[in-house]
């Protein structure tokens, strides 16, 4: 039986940890600072888990 390929968009866009939760980075933070507040920049800076009705799709995609 073939191996099993990983999804390509899946892998660049989330991470497992080594507890195995997966973590996304946050929505907004491409482009258009000038509008957007400090406080707005600060609090969506860094990753946060996927929900958990996403989970398992996620799992799928990474071969997981």
């Amino acid at each position: 039986m073939p191996k099993q390929k990983t999804h390509s968009g899946s892998k660049k866009r989330f991470k497992v940890t080594g507890s195995g939760k997966i973590m996304r980075g946050q929505a907004g933070m491409r482009h258009n600072f000038e509008r957007k507040s400090s406080e707005y920049t600060r609090q969506h800076t860094g990753e946060v888990e996927v929900a958990k009705s996403d989970v398992k799709r996620i799992k799928r995609l990474l071969g997981r």
